[in-house]
């Protein structure tokens, strides 16, 4: 009897398409669904099970498109339904499926349902949270909670009440304790289901439902939160009641054929709060934020793996694992500079500790030997646009071009994400790199002048760049690790990570100096080139017993 084949989700690699700065197919210099299409065979060479594009709904880009005013359909800047609907079908027919975001925990201020609590029509305003002010004239706002992108999580609206925002003003937070907001969601997953989006990776996940009545915080610091949502007990997050909520989802989910999927972008205190996201009637996956946030250290890697592992098992869920998103500094960056003992603090996400200069090196052979790691793993892993060319985090954007809310909320003190947002490089020639049809044209944030030698073009002709190597390790990837059973650690040198799955073995070098590798063991596949009998600093390998 031929063994049970897992479903696809369970396993997969997921490459994250952040439209913005994909692809231009119109030469405006934004990225769009036209650019999207012409990669997709990009992306199959890759070799990529999944795609999942960031919100791509009409939106007056208060926050980069999570700030939504019509579920239903395509932002015109990036296309239209109607090319939206082709490209899911180009991508099935290159074996790729594709996930959307869901952006449920709050609207675009321009959303028909805002607009109509403005006018204070009728009912409107019990779609959000509006009250009343506090003081002697209302002028406080409601409670003391704060935006997650700075300064009060209220605005006040023209006739004195307020309404809540946790993170911009122009993103108002839905009520999800009003029936209609829930069946208004249903609807919308059927809505793209029905067109063939195979899935949802969902934004604020953890967010949705608010404690009742809104209360203060307990503690004044508690009422400021980082984009790291992950404080117990905060009355904004995380709250049981939300669980209901995607038990309604899972329901939608399974009236098709095969089954639609769901991903959380859940900020929690624990693992083992987020494997109740996971329950077998609620959401299939999670981010596992703790490997994005492990510093480059062998012991925290181990632990981080266990504990990620171990919760997940406890509701048959896979775990999954991320190094990267449009939300946090990029890998390479990240590893650029010291690395501390402990997971990595918000600050450190944003690559402002201290004023050590990056050592891009260092950075790069640290994020191709992670990328191994994170692919031999059981599970799923999500690939971050950009990762697989080993583009580094743009620190040094003018501040007149800054986009990103948080520059703004922060009184400009944060710079916020725009850095990680940076427009692909697909050619080696002049800006915009191939990234639109003209050179010249320009791109929405710009490119780093020495992007040329990191694009497409210029690393499809090196066969140890970092493309080839991602191109290696997801064409290995599913006869040496997608099957081969738990992973059983292997006793090694402090600075060394290694363990064994099925008949295949990782070993990762976070120290100093070299490491002699098992002589009863082949190289099938290394982070650096030359790798024979001893496994050099900041590299990884993938042996074969």
């Amino acid at each position: 009897m031929a063994p049970a084949v897992s479903p696809w989700w369970q396993t997969a690699v997921v490459y994250q398409v952040y439209i913005r700065s994909f692809a231009d197919g119109n030469g405006d210099g934004v990225g769009d669904v036209a650019g999207l299409r012409t990669r997709l065979p990009y992306l199959a060479r890759l070799g990529v099970d999944a795609i999942w594009i960031n919100p791509w709904y009409p939106s007056p880009m208060a926050d980069a498109g999570y700030d939504v005013s019509d579920y239903r359909d395509i932002e015109p800047a990036y296309g239209t339904l109607a090319e939206a609907q082709a490209l899911i079908a180009e991508a099935h027919e290159l074996g790729i499926r594709v996930l959307l975001d869901i952006v449920p925990n709050h609207t675009s201020d321009q959303h028909a349902w805002f607009r109509a609590a403005l006018a204070d029509e009728p009912g409107a305003r019990q779609r959000y949270h509006f009250r009343a002010g506090r003081g002697p004239n209302g002028d406080a706002p409601p409670n003391n909670w704060q935006s997650v992108f700075g300064g009060p999580a209220w605005t006040r609206v023209a006739d004195g009440q307020w309404y809540l925002h946790l993170f911009a003003p122009g993103q108002p937070d839905l009520n999800w304790d009003h029936d209609e907001v829930r069946a208004e969601f249903e609807h919308i997953l059927a809505f793209w289901f029905d067109r063939g989006v195979d899935g949802f990776r969902i934004d604020v996940a953890h967010g949705l439902i608010k404690e009742a009545g809104l209360p203060d915080t307990a503690d004044p610091d508690d009422a400021a939160q980082s984009l790291v949502q992950s404080r117990a007990g905060h009355p904004a997050w995380d709250q049981d009641g939300v669980h209901d909520v995607y038990r309604g989802w899972r329901a939608v989910a399974e009236r098709y054929t095969p089954e639609r999927i769901f991903i959380a972008e859940a900020w929690v205190p624990s693992n083992e709060r987020l494997a109740r996201y996971l329950r077998p009637d609620e959401l299939h996956t999670a981010f596992q934020f703790d490997f994005l946030r492990a510093p480059w250290r062998a012991e925290v890697l181990r632990a981080v793996v266990d504990d990620a592992i171990a919760a997940a098992a406890t509701v048959g869920a896979p775990p999954t694992w991320v190094l990267s998103n449009h939300d946090v500094t990029r890998t390479v960056t990240r590893f650029s500079r010291s690395q501390p003992a402990h997971l990595i603090e918000t600050d450190w996400e944003r690559g402002r500790w201290a004023d050590e200069d990056p050592d891009h090196v260092i950075g790069r052979r640290r994020a191709r030997a992670a990328a191994l790691v994170q692919l031999a793993l059981p599970g799923t892993a999500y690939v971050y646009q950009g990762e697989e060319l080993a583009l580094e985090e743009v620190e040094d954007l003018p501040d007149d071009v800054r986009q990103d809310p948080t520059w703004v909320q922060s009184g400009f003190t944060d710079v916020g994400r725009d850095g990680c947002r940076i427009p692909l490089p697909w050619t080696a020639t002049d800006a915009p790199f191939g990234f639109g049809s003209e050179s010249g044209s320009g791109t929405w944030l710009p490119q780093p002048a020495h992007w040329g030698e990191y694009s497409v073009e210029a690393q499809e002709r090196d066969a140890d760049s970092t493309l080839n190597l991602y191109r290696d390790a997801l064409r290995v990837r599913p006869t040496l690790w997608r099957d081969a059973g738990d992973v059983k650690w292997l006793t090694t040198d402090a600075d060394v990570a290694a363990f064994e799955r099925g008949g295949a073995q990782c070993w990762v070098n976070t120290g100093e100096g070299p490491v002699p590798l098992p002589d009863t063991a082949t190289v099938v596949l290394a982070s650096a080139p030359g790798v024979g009998a001893v496994l050099p600093p900041d590299t990884a390998v993938w042996l074969r017993s």
